[in-house]
């Protein structure tokens, strides 16, 4: 893969930035299919939920879905059976039955929310460090080459074109591996967002459903 010619160091690099790519990519795939699964398991709960006609059954609807509104509401339920039954009295459950709830919610919100956003941070790092990697093997490269120039005392195209053109590789790399992370980090990003919204909108009727029945499932 590399010429006889290349630095231990730049092809240490080339291979660094090679396995940064293969985890970027394999990142990619797996956030792509995962948040194509949730947005089926959301609009299929989705459904479901508000074609319930009562509680009970949005809660056993509730209970056979998955996805994160799907848990969402499973917390939700939770919480309503512990204020039915008195066993949200304690320090974390402190305050009224709505404070209490919303506490309940939002902490779940925020549970699915670091779910949703595991692997993306790899993404972000990866395409801020990846142009620097490569350049680094880039400068690392030149340097040997220049050395090999004053050791055999040419400085003819034919002796600096190839050492030169090697050390380059590393830069294309390194900037061919960040643009596809940073492009789907940012993507990601965006999709947390609109989940957690999502989240969020969900949180808000279920507490006005809760509070429409006086926080009692039945």
């Amino acid at each position: 893969m590399f010429g006889h010619s290349t630095s231990p160091i730049v092809a240490a690099t080339l291979w660094l930035l090679i396995s940064f790519s293969v985890i970027s990519w394999t990142l990619i795939v797996m956030k792509g299919w995962l948040q194509w699964r949730l947005s089926r398991q959301n609009r299929a709960f989705t459904k479901s939920f508000w074609n319930a006609r009562n509680l009970t059954e949005a809660e056993a609807a509730a209970r056979q879905a998955q996805g994160p509104l799907a848990q969402l509401c499973r917390a939700g339920f939770e919480m309503l059976r512990e204020i039915e039954s008195g066993g949200a009295n304690s320090l974390q459950n402190s305050g009224d039955k709505q404070t209490v709830l919303e506490r309940r919610l939002r902490s779940q919100v925020e549970k699915e929310q670091h779910r949703l956003e595991s692997g993306l941070m790899v993404l972000a790092s990866i395409g801020s460090t990846a142009p620097f990697v490569g350049l680094f093997g880039t400068v690392w490269g030149i340097m040997h080459a220049l050395q090999d120039i004053s050791h055999t005392g040419s400085a003819g195209l034919d002796v600096v074109a190839g050492p030169i053109g090697e050390a380059l590789i590393s830069t294309a790399i390194g900037i061919a591996t960040a643009i596809p992370a940073v492009l789907a980090y940012n993507y990601g990003l965006r999709q947390v967002r609109l989940y957690v919204a999502e989240l969020e909108s969900f949180a808000n009727d279920f507490l006005n459903l809760a509070l429409k029945s006086d926080f009692s499932v039945k």
